[in-house]
């Protein structure tokens, strides 16, 4: 009985030594591990966009984020045909909503339609982003 409960008692200050942060020798620093489900999550570089009209918007091909990792918008190559003619544009990350794969059979909905796109101006890596958002206006990141 005191042999059990000493194997638990020991698998408790383990767990949370490791918790902390710590290993048994007490030295701060060891990384910990998350597990995620693949159904749970998937990467969204080169994945196709649609319109809630499913027009097709083209495909995100790069992120967006601010000095504290909030990601703020997705270029988006969009236009042309057969990659002739298209150009990279920003949309605000929270016009795109993310759908469960069962529900529609596409993943990613843009809150603008194609029209509403074509104004905006091509993003260009090291130049002001002007980003454009579910409500149809043009801002500038800051």
């Amino acid at each position: 009985m005191i042999n059990k409960f000493a194997a638990v008692l020991m698998m408790a200050v383990l767990t949370a030594s490791i918790a902390s942060g710590q290993t048994e020798g007490g030295t701060p620093g060891q990384p910990s591990v998350t597990v995620l489900d693949t159904q749970e999550v998937q990467g969204i570089l080169g994945r196709e966009i649609r319109s809630t009209a499913d027009e097709n918007m083209g495909r995100i091909v790069d992120v967006l984020v601010d000095g504290k990792g909030m990601a703020r918008a997705a270029i988006i190559d969009f236009g042309g045909f057969l990659g002739v003619g298209s150009r990279k544009i920003a949309v605000a990350w929270q016009a795109l909503h993310f759908v469960p794969q069962a529900e529609k059979r596409y993943g990613i909905v843009l809150e603008l339609t194609r029209d509403q796109v074509k104004p905006a101006p091509e993003y260009k890596e090291g130049r002001p982003v002007i980003v454009i958002v579910a409500s149809g206006k043009l801002e500038p990141l800051p």
